[in-house]
């Protein structure tokens, strides 16, 4: 086995080489505009099935059409993955909050407990539903889509709350499962 700095997981499941022209193509815009592949993007393509459908899913529910803005779902995607002590997304989203915030002190605050962040009553409300979906999903009721109602989110930012936290909380499972290591470069990153 490779030196746990050099691997991506702790699975020996290669990346398809060659890979498929346009996925080769996506991991090339990945580099010019991050300066690198994320290495959940390694993980997933020695199933380059899974990969697209991955992709398909993070980038709907990340970068699509909803009236929650990149810093609330990146918001969502700390809260839910330090709820879940997932390395992986505490240290990709973490710094993904840095840059969207420009705040440093909010992004470590919100991988180590959002609850101690200077966050809006709409954010507080948001992370609150978000974490109680992921620590017990069964016991969301009518008073907690309330809670989001009251803060002025609508019922499809309630959908997309929930859509988001539920991505986070299987990815961080797969992520701590298959000990998914984040790349160095997003330790530094907005700092």
């Amino acid at each position: 086995m490779t030196d746990r700095k050099d691997r991506v997981t702790a699975l020996d499941l290669p990346m398809v080489d060659p890979l498929p022209e346009a996925t080769a193509k996506y991991f090339q815009v990945c580099e010019d505009k991050l300066g690198m592949v994320p290495n959940v993007l390694k993980a997933y393509a020695f199933d380059i099935d899974k990969l697209n459908a991955f992709t398909a899913m993070y980038n709907d529910l990340m970068l699509g059409q909803s009236a929650l803005t990149k810093l609330e779902r990146e918001m969502i995607a700390v809260a839910v993955s330090s709820e879940n002590r997932c390395w992986y997304c505490q240290v990709t989203h973490g710094a993904a909050v840095r840059a969207l915030s420009g705040d440093p002190v909010l992004g470590e605050r919100m991988v180590m407990n959002y609850r101690t962040a200077d966050l809006t009553p709409r954010q507080r409300a948001m992370l609150d539903f978000s974490v109680k979906l992921t620590k017990a999903s069964a016991t969301i009721e009518e008073p907690d889509r309330q809670a989001l109602r009251d803060q002025g989110f609508t019922d499809r930012d309630i959908f997309d709350i929930a859509s988001v936290a539920a991505f986070f909380n299987m990815t961080n499972r797969v992520a701590s499962a298959i000990d998914m290591q984040p790349n160095d470069a997003y330790h530094a990153q907005h700092r």
